[in-house]
């Protein structure tokens, strides 16, 4: 039987039994769906709406660089919004009633995600808990602890908060904010981590197998405790990135979050079984999202819930391919 070759020269079914074919995929479905924006609504893709798409989502692209790492090493993180949440009802709070420095707060609320995660890596690990479990309990708690904190919405005037809200970063004719460099910037951070240190490949080895990784002499429990930190890192700098969003800590924000970070995720390309998938996947998965969401403003018919439904239905079919891809590799 003869082999298709693509345009490239490589066999088209080595290309698609890849665990990186969906990040193509994603890739594609990306162009897609700027290219019907762009034919349908004049403007879609003026610069400054690509901007926005940064812009508005520069936090779900921060927790999804955490998530990335979770899910690589074949966990799962529910905690994140949660993290997200507490982080912006401890600078709210301790800016409004306090008045820390800002630099002074949002250095505690960094440190206390990562040791949040961290806590969590740990009792995974050397309790043997199931991931699912221990971050389902962490996101109940760091919810709950919101509700110690205030049952109310606290604004935040602090002059730092407002200033780096209200800030806008030129780019030609168009704008940024720092936000979004911040999240790009982290990005940078998280791709290089993962691809080009020892650390990354031990979290593609303990996801792919964490057997085999301690049989190689990785330090796994180090690993995953540090996973989590991570993780728990990215949740509280996307909270302080939320605050200068909306200028305000609340119980109830971020609400659902967690599952948009692991539907980018995977829509971004990495397999939930683990070991497989690239980090930049995040940013071109929460872009998908972004475009999506932005379609549907940019219509002005459809109810928002419209996102949510097109969401399920990508992630229900990126699942689907991943399985296809992971019984075909079984195979060989």
């Amino acid at each position: 039987m003869s082999t298709m070759i693509t345009a490239a020269g490589l066999p088209a079914r080595s290309i698609t039994s890849s665990p990186y074919f969906t990040s193509l995929i994603t890739v594609f479905l990306l162009v897609i769906l700027l290219a019907v924006g762009g034919a349908a609504y004049p403007g879609f893709l003026s610069l400054q709406v690509m901007f926005n798409l940064l812009i508005d989502n520069a936090f779900l692209l921060v927790i999804a660089i955490g998530m990335s790492f979770v899910i690589l090493s074949g966990g799962i993180d529910l905690s994140v919004g949660s993290v997200l949440a507490l982080t912006t009802m401890i600078c709210a709070y301790m800016l409004q009633t306090w008045h820390w420095n800002p630099l002074v707060v949002i250095a505690i609320a960094l440190a206390i995600g990562t040791l949040f995660g961290a806590a969590m890596g740990a009792l995974i690990h050397y309790f043997k808990l199931q991931p699912f479990i221990v971050t389902l309990a962490g996101m109940f708690l760091a919810r709950g602890l919101c509700y110690l904190i205030s049952i109310n919405s606290i604004t935040i005037e602090d002059p730092f908060f407002v200033a780096l809200s209200q800030t806008q970063l030129p780019i030609g004719d168009c704008f940024i904010s720092p936000g979004a460099v911040i999240a790009l910037v982290t990005l940078a951070a998280a791709i290089y981590v993962a691809h080009c240190t020892p650390f990354g490949r031990a979290i593609y080895a303990v996801g792919g197998n964490e057997q085999s990784a301690l049989m190689m002499g990785l330090r796994v429990a180090r690993t995953k405790v540090l996973i989590y930190a991570f993780s728990g890192f990215c949740a509280a700098l996307a909270g302080i990135l939320f605050s200068f969003y909306m200028l305000s800590g609340y119980g109830l924000h971020a609400q659902g979050t967690e599952l948009d970070a692991i539907a980018a995720v995977v829509i971004g390309g990495t397999l939930l079984s683990g070991g497989y998938g690239y980090v930049a996947g995040a940013l071109t998965g929460v872009l998908v999202l972004g475009s999506i969401q932005t379609l549907i403003a940019f219509d002005g018919t459809l109810s928002s819930w419209w996102t949510k439904i097109v969401i399920g239905g990508l992630l229900f079919i990126f699942c689907v391919v991943q399985r296809l891809m992971s019984l075909r590799t079984n195979k060989k």
